[in-house]
């Protein structure tokens, strides 16, 4: 994860220097996630409860992706898609 030493709830709660230093936070958790040797990346943000935010501060998730994963080639919003519609349910 990425986190922001500031305090905030959310990334819509971010100030400018906090976005400007987002590019360096996410190439250090790429850095050390490097050495697993990751295939891929997916990167998100969970914004309120609604959303599936369980901790009341901003973090970006950052997830190794990996050939052998089972959802390996499918996108954030896989889970979400109906069967043989390949849109959100």
């Amino acid at each position: 994860m990425v986190i922001p030493k500031r305090h905030s709830a959310s990334p819509f709660e971010m100030n400018t220097d906090e976005w400007s230093d987002l590019p360096l936070a996410l190439a250090a958790a790429r850095e050390s996630l490097e050495q697993f040797s990751p295939a891929g990346f997916t990167l998100g943000w969970n914004v309120g409860p609604a959303a599936g935010q369980t901790v009341g501060h901003t973090h970006l998730h950052v997830i190794a992706r990996f050939e052998d994963d089972p959802m390996a080639g499918r996108g954030i919003r896989h889970p979400l898609k109906r069967p043989g519609q390949g849109k959100p349910a």
